[in-house]
């Protein structure tokens, strides 16, 4: 007894093949009209089933004469009807509005998309053993906020009718997870959801899956190695080794990952003399504003139209707009402005840069860590002055997290913590270029009706 789909039809006199399809995969049943009840075949199978019917058979196992394993049906139970034609079962579908919007359809018609979210499924489940098996805990904290933090980015805002109380959607999971290091737990790690109301593009979605991880006792060298090892791992467990293609490019997992300071890149890649003084703060803006001389004129507008006001902003500016496309092999760029840090701790000896890294792969950034900073008084500096550039504009600086601050009174260990985005993870594991195709129900812009049946016909054909 077989159960499924049927994909397929060949009605041949007397005798029909069709191809019935689960989730194992697809077996051949073999209908004759003999064999079935005294008009059955003529009236119900070839008048009222059609391609996308769930059907059940019931027969003995033979091999058709082309060597196909196939039931031949003593048998046939109707299951469930489908109203709507299937897709073209040569072409598929191909327009990508339609793949997404109805994803359950692009399913149907594509094998090789229902391997993505295996892949995507498989990707979680590794990341899960490789932390598990280092003695994380994994931990949930809470989706709304009352007051959002951890990150640069705009809050979507709801309201709690009975509490009468504006709440956010988590933009980071950092400042919770945080307050569980300050409670004596001393590796802990959350995959889930957060939401930024920010663009959307492809490699960018509103709502998106994060991995975050905090570990007691180590700086952001130690959280170097642990991305590096658990990247490694993930690829070697779900692809079977660390090399792969993205975007018709090999991307090697199984070589030491680069590790670059962020200044020595800008200088690199800009060829600075050695003469001129590249460094983060008020002393580096002679060397930022030389550099911005040095750009293509469209560059050049893109960053001023984004509102650099200071010479640490004109320099990371520089460098997402010039340098992180170029970074393709697995590339660990740290030591980040201070500035641009308000939850990291600062490096010894040197007031303006912090102890973050970003980690880019394929040409974008896939993860960000840094030494979390556990000074309650530094920390209220940080978020007043964050408060500062709200009150000046800045929409996606931070608000003021009292209780927050009060966790670090009771004094937290020196700590590191990491965050990777999972959704661009699974891109680059699956070779796929837009985030939509690795987020089952991605969030769409209001664009043109799909809902006409007559849309349907160059995708589709009827049974």
């Amino acid at each position: 007894s077989v159960t499924g789909r049927l994909k397929a039809i060949r009605v041949m006199g007397k005798v029909s093949f069709a191809d019935l399809e689960d989730g194992t995969g697809t077996i051949q049943i073999l209908v004759r009209r003999d064999s079935l009840a005294e008009g059955w075949y003529n009236e119900v199978w070839k008048r009222m089933i059609d391609l996308g019917d769930f059907v059940g058979a019931t027969g003995t196992l033979t091999v058709t004469r082309t060597g196909e394993v196939s039931v031949s049906a003593e048998s046939i139970q109707f299951l469930s009807k489908t109203l709507r034609p299937m897709p073209d079962k040569w072409h598929g579908v191909k327009d990508q509005e339609k793949r997404y919007r109805r994803r359950y359809v692009d399913l149907i018609a594509n094998a090789e998309v229902r391997d993505i979210f295996r892949t995507r499924s498989a990707i979680l489940r590794a990341i899960r053993e490789y932390l598990d098996g280092a003695d994380f805990l994994e931990v949930e904290t809470p989706i709304l906020q009352p007051v959002y933090g951890g990150a640069a980015a705009r809050p979507f805002v709801t309201h709690h009718n009975q509490l009468h109380q504006d709440l956010y959607l988590r933009i980071s999971f950092e400042l919770y997870l945080k307050r569980l290091i300050v409670g004596g737990f001393e590796k802990v790690y959350e995959i889930n959801r957060n939401f930024r109301n920010e663009g959307i593009s492809t490699r960018h979605n509103p709502e998106f899956t994060m991995l975050e991880l905090y570990t007691a006792w180590w700086d952001y060298r130690d959280t170097m190695d642990l991305v590096e090892e658990m990247l490694r791992q993930t690829a070697r467990e779900v692809l079977g080794e660390a090399k792969f293609v993205f975007m018709d490019r090999e991307l090697d997992f199984q070589a030491p990952f680069q590790r670059k300071r962020l200044l020595d890149l800008l200088r690199e890649t800009f060829r600075l003399p050695g003469s001129l003084h590249l460094a983060w703060g008020d002393e580096g803006a002679e060397a930022a504003h030389a550099i911005l001389e040095t750009v293509p004129d469209d560059a050049r507008r893109s960053i001023l139209a984004g509102c650099a006001t200071t010479s640490d902003d004109l320099l990371i500016a520089l460098f997402e707009e010039c340098v992180e496309a170029n970074l393709w092999q697995p590339t660990i760029v740290y030591d980040w402005p201070k500035s641009k840090c308000p939850l990291s701790k600062g490096k010894e000896g040197d007031a303006h840069t912090a102890e973050r890294f970003e980690l880019y792969v394929g040409g974008m950034e896939l993860a960000n860590a840094y030494s979390e900073l556990n000074d309650p008084d530094e920390q209220r500096r940080n978020f007043e002055d964050q408060v500062k550039r709200r009150q000046g504009g800045d929409e996606e600086a931070t608000m003021m997290d009292e209780d927050y601050v009060r966790a670090l009174e009771h004094g937290m260990p020196p700590a590191s913590g990491l965050g990777v985005g999972i959704d661009r993870l699974v891109m680059l594991l699956t070779g796929s270029a837009s985030i939509r195709d690795v987020i089952l129900f991605p969030l769409m812009r209001p664009g043109r009706a799909v809902e006409r049946d007559e849309d349907e016909d160059s995708d589709t054909e009827q049974s």
